[in-house]
């Protein structure tokens, strides 16, 4: 049967929406997403421990940007070659030296005499975080079953989103109950205790159904399909897999980037770096960590400053769940188009707010202006966590073959901690040069320009297998070459 004919009957007799998930699935995305969680908390603890480190590590402005945007650093790298060895070696063997890596980051970020084993440590935790940001989502993908996917993927997010909620609540805390310039250094060891359970955890977890397949041990593949599926699924479902392999294989295709050379996967590749980068370029990152900076500059005090960050976290998390809901719902690029246009939006309103309310208000610093820029973060994150930011997951983990989803997805959230990097980094000096209405009319430039990528390029996977996807996608983008490439002219002796 062609493999056309094999999909198409297929999807009549996939995952039924209302088939019930096994309990294996939920236990297996519980702790794979604790690397979501430490992924969370490293890269939003930052913003209060920078409050209190200063002075002991002797911090300048231009260290203060390294400090923060060295982890970053570190996870572009960290997302690249793991993307690679997640499919030579396994998605769970990397997950779970991923979680050795986040223990001795946190351990030494803790116990840094100086700024220099600082910016080290912090690059080495955002190989982990990196790492974990690039393998947990393709794992979960590949373990979940199709009905399933969108909201199990997405607890990855929300494990972020809570991990970051729950630094700014221990920054908070530990400011309150001690004090002084030693509590940074907690507030940083505390993410070893999830990094451990990662650990143990995931020592207990099998690899996934695909990753087997792909390395032949199909008696391996059905067994975990047994374990994670209803028994009416697994057959159809190990027969999908393997077909579409055996057709890689007589396609030549193989786990490596020079499969570029290919229109339709280059094609493929990029736009998946754009749905990466677009998530980056709204700015999101720069409000979680530097929102008790920038509340400062505008009128608030550090405990004032750092309570109000708890209330980004509270509405990411919030946000989440409502994004969650709304994949079982709607499309994934209708839930794209409304958060790159609901952000867009919402960093113009910053940025008109810093504009045009006025600093001072009867000789005393104008209140009100710092709460409607808080009011503006808040709005922003609604629609970067309630749309953007889970749909960019679940999409980078669902749109790539299977042989090419670990080394793709590296180099796509590769991509997306460049970004993050670059902005992180630069935001410091924007914020000097051209304050704070400046910086966000920029990056509500870079929004308009992010929609226009949106609208033409992000396709729909919804209510899809992961298989049936690739073949979706390889006919779309093969389609578009054809278009694109003229008619041969006719030769001299037709045209007469």
């Amino acid at each position: 049967m062609a493999k056309e004919q094999y999909i198409s009957a297929n999807r009549a007799s996939g995952p039924n929406s209302n088939t019930k998930t096994e309990p294996l699935v939920k236990v297996i995305a519980a702790i794979a997403t604790l690397g979501g969680l430490l992924f969370g908390y490293d890269t939003g603890v930052i913003s209060g421990a920078l409050l209190f480190m200063g002075d002991e590590l002797h911090l300048t402005p231009f260290t203060t940007g390294l400090v923060t945007s060295s982890l970053l650093f570190g996870a572009a790298f960290g997302a690249l070659f793991s993307g690679h060895f997640a499919a030579a070696v396994g998605r769970r063997k990397i997950i779970i030296t991923l979680a050795i890596i986040f223990a001795m980051g946190s351990i030494g970020t803790s116990l840094a005499p100086d700024v220099e084993w600082m910016i080290f440590f912090r690059v080495v935790l955002g190989v982990a975080v990196g790492g974990a940001s690039a393998t947990v989502p393709v794992y979960i993908a590949e373990i979940a079953p199709a009905n399933k996917r969108g909201q199990l993927v997405t607890i990855q997010e929300l494990m972020i989103v809570s991990g970051q909620m729950l630094a700014y609540i221990s920054n908070a805390g530990f400011n309150a109950a001690w004090g002084g310039h030693d509590t940074w250094r907690w507030m940083l060891f505390v993410a070893t205790v999830p990094a451990v359970l990662l650990w143990f955890g995931m020592m207990f977890m099998p690899d996934t159904p695909r990753w087997y397949a792909m390395q032949g041990r199909l008696a391996e593949a059905r067994k975990v399909l047994e374990r994670t599926r209803a028994k009416e699924d697994v057959e159809w479902e190990l027969e999908e897999i393997t077909e579409t392999l055996e057709e890689e294989d007589r396609q030549q295709t193989r786990s490596s980037v020079r499969e570029l050379k290919k229109p339709w996967l280059f094609k493929l590749f990029l736009i998946g770096v754009g749905i990466a980068v677009i998530q980056q370029t709204s700015g999101v990152n720069t409000i979680m960590y530097y929102a008790p900076t920038m509340l400062k500059a505008v009128g608030m005090s550090t405990d004032a400053a750092l309570f109000a960050t708890i209330a980004n976290g509270a509405i990411s998390v919030l946000m989440t769940f409502v994004g969650i809901w709304l994949l079982g719902r709607l499309g994934r690029r209708t839930l794209v188009k409304i958060g790159q246009f609901g952000c867009t939006a919402c960093l113009f309103f910053i940025g008109a707010v810093s504009y045009f309310m006025p600093e001072t208000l009867n000789g005393e610093v104008d209140v009100l202006r710092s709460y409607m820029v808080l009011l503006g973060m808040l709005m922003f994150l609604s629609f970067q966590q309630g749309a953007l930011s889970p749909v960019t997951w679940l999409l980078l983990s669902e749109i790539f073959p299977t042989r090419l989803r670990g080394v793709f997805m590296g180099g796509a959230v590769f991509a997306m901690w460049i970004a993050n990097f670059l902005i992180s980094l630069a935001f410091p000096l924007l914020l000097a040069s051209v304050g704070l209405s400046g910086a966000f009319f920029i990056f509500g430039l870079i929004g308009v320009c992010g929609a226009l990528f949106v609208i033409k390029c992000v396709p729909e996977t919804r209510n899809r297998s992961l298989e049936q996807i690739e073949h979706y996608l390889h006919d779309w983008l093969s389609k578009e070459d054809e278009a694109a490439t003229p008619a041969p002219a006719k030769n001299k002796a037709e045209s007469h």
